[in-house]
């Protein structure tokens, strides 16, 4: 099983986790930019999802709405750079909290022989909401993303 090397800057409230899946990088895209394939590995069974709008692309946007047993609310963003199979540059506020602004950077690195490495790099107002972020479950749902992974290459 691939493991999440979590990074953490002391300085700067930045954390940057490196991943490796077992399938392409045009495969780990389209989990992160589709948001049927997205709902089903970010949030676990028991979780209510709704897509307001999900618009993918450089200059794009979102908002979703989620409730479950230890959370509901709902959270917006934009996309600034997205380039197919390669980057996403994007920012994520939730609605309940609207002066904290995340800016996400996903770099899909295609290391040959069906095989990916994720850079997430996330930057976030303050040292309290990065070591927030880390325990939201980062690892449980890259866990989840192998299997949403395994299943598509069955049937692609």
């Amino acid at each position: 099983m691939n493991e999440a090397e979590i990074i953490v800057d002391e300085k700067v409230p930045v954390v940057r986790i490196i991943r490796e899946f077992d399938a392409a990088p045009a495969k780990v895209f389209r989990a992160h930019v589709e948001p049927e394939l997205f709902v089903r590995w970010n949030w676990e069974d028991g979780y209510s999802v709704e897509f307001e709008h999900f618009d993918c692309r450089t200059g794009g946007s979102y908002r979703i709405t989620m409730s479950g047993p230890e959370m509901a609310g709902s959270v917006h963003g934009s996309f600034h750079d997205v380039i197919r199979n390669e980057l996403i540059v994007q920012t994520f506020t939730p609605d309940a909290a609207p002066d904290l602004v995340v800016l996400e950077k996903h770099r899909f690195e295609d290391l040959g022989g069906g095989r990916t490495r994720l850079t997430a790099q996330s930057l976030v107002e303050s040292f309290e909401y990065r070591d927030a972020f880390i325990d939201a479950g980062l690892v449980e749902g890259y866990a989840r993303l192998d299997e949403l992974l395994e299943e598509l290459a069955t049937v692609d």
